[in-house]
């Protein structure tokens, strides 16, 4: 745990084999991270892009494309899984992510037979299955957290979505004692009205650390047994704001925030200690007003971020499966 009073809790956005066997030892060795994410778009930069996979890729030809990006993303979480396991046993998180097909977004059968599916064949316990918060994706996570399996809800911009994510949690909980997470997606918000904002004398990269304090705040009050926000898409893109600026402004206590390395690195080397949530409800609904002063809808802006979410995660595990064809 980053920082251990609070629980909070520093987690590597990122995955790919080499960095595996050298900078993700060295950064829980450090006790800077306890945990790993990953998404179709990580996955599709590592197997694409790294040397690391070819040998490996070289006795897949008999498989499927789908079956050879499994094998590969299978090895690389079971090798993350077990770099983190002491962290695991400990009782300090330890869990690394797998995202279920994205396509399967609007199918709950399959998301939970492709979920449970996955989890067994990595097995080990201290994997998260993602689904993607869908209305067929809150049936999944209710199902596969009722059987033990721990979930990371993710592609999460709404209330909304979190709510519902955190009651299929809570109806859970009470078959199962599991970790769950609801990753709230940032950046991306404050990107795609900041040039607008930016232009009307509004203040930029604010909006999106507001609306994920809005989704803390509400989650947090329903006391979800084990279940988290965690605050993901944060790492910094250009050089309006420092590097570390999103896990800076969104030091929550009960929170995880997953970055790329080198927004964690920035953060280590010069970032804040200091707690930013819980945010009053107050200031939220001030800068929402003045974001909607200037012709800017919130729920327009955020119902286009999940569609383009999804849509980004499935060009990606296109782009992968049609690469190892």
């Amino acid at each position: 745990m980053y920082l251990a009073e609070a629980r909070f809790a520093l987690w590597a956005d990122f995955i790919e084999r080499t960095f595996l066997d050298e900078g993700f030892k060295e950064l829980i060795s450090k006790g800077i991270i306890n945990g790993a994410t990953s998404n179709p778009a990580i996955f599709k930069s590592a197997i694409l892009t790294s040397p690391a996979y070819k040998e490996q890729i070289s006795t897949l030809s008999h498989l499927s494309p789908k079956e050879k990006y499994e094998a590969l993303a299978i090895f690389d979480i079971q090798k993350a899984a077990d770099i983190l396991r002491p962290l695991y046993d400990a009782g300090d998180d330890g869990y690394v992510s797998i995202e279920v097909d994205p396509y399967l977004c609007d199918d709950a059968e399959a998301t939970i037979a492709e979920g449970i599916r996955l989890y067994q064949s990595i097995n080990r316990p201290n994997v998260m299955i993602k689904v993607p918060a869908t209305e067929a994706g809150y049936v999944a996570m209710e199902a596969l957290a009722s059987q033990g399996i721990a979930i990371n809800a993710t592609l999460i911009f709404s209330v909304d979505q979190a709510l519902k994510c955190a009651g299929a949690f809570n109806r859970a909980s009470q078959k199962s004692s599991v970790d769950t997470v609801i990753s709230v997606f940032v950046s991306r918000i404050d990107r795609a009205i900041d040039e607008i904002l930016r232009d009307s004398g509004v203040k930029t990269g604010l909006m999106g650390i507001l609306n994920a304090a809005d989704i803390y705040n509400r989650v947090e009050a329903l006391h979800i047994p084990k279940s988290r926000v965690l605050f993901a898409s944060t790492g910094v893109k250009g050089d309006e704001f420092r590097a570390s600026y999103y896990i800076d402004e969104l030091l929550a206590p009960n929170s995880v925030n997953t970055a790329p390395i080198a927004t964690i690195d920035a953060y280590v080397s010069g970032g804040d200690c200091v707690l930013k949530l819980p945010i009053t409800s107050t200031v939220i609904e001030e800068h929402r007003q003045k974001v909607a002063s200037v012709g800017i809808i919130m729920d327009t802006i955020i119902t286009q971020q999940i569609e383009e979410g999804l849509e980004s995660f499935k060009v990606a595990f296109s782009e992968i499966l049609n690469a190892l064809e």
